[in-house]
């Protein structure tokens, strides 16, 4: 069964956050600019952070952004 594409985000980004690609501290691209890249409804992307934040890898600053978190 394939996943769902917030899934697929989310695991991306996991990805890229435990490889260290993204770093604890840096600033996520926008919804808007995720959205795009992945061709997917911001609505989608919302709900990849949502899945991010529950994993304990990122956290959201109302009217910054979202931070990758450092991992223990």
């Amino acid at each position: 069964m394939r996943s769902s594409d917030y899934e697929r985000i989310a695991d991306e980004i996991g990805v890229q956050i435990r490889s260290g690609v993204l770093r604890p501290g840096d600033r996520l691209p926008s919804i808007s600019e995720l959205a795009e890249r992945y061709e997917v409804s911001q609505t989608t992307v919302k709900s990849a952070l949502l899945v991010l934040k529950e994993r304990g890898l990122t956290e959201g600053r109302q009217g910054r952004g979202t931070f990758v978190l450092p991992q223990s």
